[in-house]
């Protein structure tokens, strides 16, 4: 298998604060060049960009990380009955408990892992929407104008009229909007915890938005100012994800294969459609205990956008970040997803556990491109040519005009 290895742009916490605060007040930093990061990392014109960046010696995540992923396989242990009790099945399995109902090889269902969906922000996004609706409409609080502020900025409010379209809006978009399913019987202790992880990746993801702004800005006049971090940062329609990836005994990795499809055991090609998507560092499970990756070629691959394939190596205590099509349309293709995919571990009964928090608008946010960009701006060709068979490309499930929500529904329709 023709591979390289890499490590990826990485970036301190401590150095993404002082970003954000020195942007804050206008001031420059001359520790750290961020549009020059940030470019390497997510930027179109590097070919050897990836679309990912590590946030290394995050406080609170090494203890975090111990406390959930352990959960994952709990959870993919339970009882059928428990299982079926956390399982939405009218949500198109997008809250609660998930197994073999994705499609992502050659319509296959994906078995390789199962999944539990829950939105870290809010149990219910509509009710949480329509909460803010009353606070938008109240006439003491159109006093306030740091509470308007804070509310006018979403879509959703001027768009969706009454809190009867907001109710309808919900109940059309299962998917969206069902509301949050715990195990609060079998594993009452995964809320909470799930919920501070989901916190804490999107906290990070917020200033990451703030440093693409910048960025982005300094490179697209007609680019809206804060666009990004106001998404990340208002936006309730958050995801997150608890992955169990099941044993691959009498897998072999090592064979040399440079099939796209063959290659990705664990989790097939995709290109994430959000905002920003923030991960944890896996962990291996092997007979009920923790162990080091038994498998140097196990993990997670990336397709640069000159084709090579990357195998990423991510630094210990660090959160990764990768960038979706949502925030490559928003920037006109200046910040460009690549696909990944994650490869089984060969020949040992090991599972691996992961988290991953999907950040994005909400549903009648829209998709509209920065002024100066062009539909042909969003994917160069270069991309395009080196996606993987079966990752579908963005143009023909995003069209001008289109919110967010027909968006997703388009590569759920796509992936389901």
């Amino acid at each position: 298998m023709n591979t390289a290895k890499s490590e990826v742009v990485t970036l301190s916490y401590d150095d993404l604060v002082s970003a954000c605060k020195q942007m804050g007040t206008g001031a420059s930093s001359t520790r750290v060049d961020f549009n020059d990061i940030i470019d390497k990392a997510f930027g179109s014109t590097s070919l050897n960009s990836l679309g990912i960046i590590a946030i290394t010696d995050v406080p609170n995540l090494l203890e975090l990380r111990l406390k959930l992923l352990p959960m994952a396989e709990k959870l993919a242990t339970l009882s059928s009955e428990e299982l079926d009790k956390i399982t939405a099945h009218d949500a198109a399995y997008q809250v609660g408990w998930s197994h073999g109902r994705e499609k992502l090889e050659g319509d296959k269902p994906d078995l390789s892992k199962g999944s539990f969906y829950a939105n870290p922000l809010t149990d219910d996004l509509a009710e949480t929407m329509l909460e803010r609706r009353k606070y938008a409409n109240d006439s003491q609080m159109a006093e306030d104008t740091g509470v308007q502020d804070l509310l006018k900025w979403d879509a959703s409010i001027q768009l969706a009229p009454s809190d009867e379209d907001v109710r309808k809006l919900a109940k059309s978009n299962p998917a969206f909007f069902a509301p949050n399913i715990w195990p609060t019987e079998s594993i009452p202790e995964l809320e909470a915890t799930f919920k501070d992880a989901g916190e804490l990746v999107h906290s990070i993801g917020t200033m990451i938005a703030k440093c693409c702004d910048s960025y982005v800005s300094s490179r697209c006049p007609g680019y809206k100012p804060h666009r990004m971090e106001e998404v990340l940062r208002h936006s309730k329609c958050c995801k997150a994800r608890l992955l169990h990836y099941f044993a691959m005994e009498g897998h072999s990795s090592s064979s040399s294969n440079d099939n796209d499809t063959d290659f990705s055991n664990w989790c097939g090609w995709h290109n994430d459609h959000g905002s920003i998507t923030g991960l944890f560092p896996a962990l291996y499970i092997e007979n009920g205990q923790i162990v080091a990756c038994p498998d140097p070629q196990s993990g997670l691959y990336i397709k640069s956008r000159s084709g090579k394939l990357v195998h990423a190596e991510l630094p210990p205590n660090s959160l990764a970040f990768q960038i979706g099509e949502t925030s490559q349309v928003h920037t006109g293709g200046l910040l460009q997803a690549t696909p990944h995919a994650v490869r089984g571990c060969s020949g040992r009964n090991v599972t691996r556990e992961s988290f991953a928090v999907f950040m994005e608008p909400e549903y009648h946010s829209n998709m509209d491109l920065p002024e100066g960009r062009t539909f042909e701006d969003t994917q160069c060709a270069e991309a395009e040519k080196w996606l993987p068979p079966n990752v579908r490309t963005l143009k023909s499930r995003w069209k001008p005009g289109m919110n967010f929500g027909e968006f997703s529904n388009a590569t759920f329709a796509a992936f389901h």
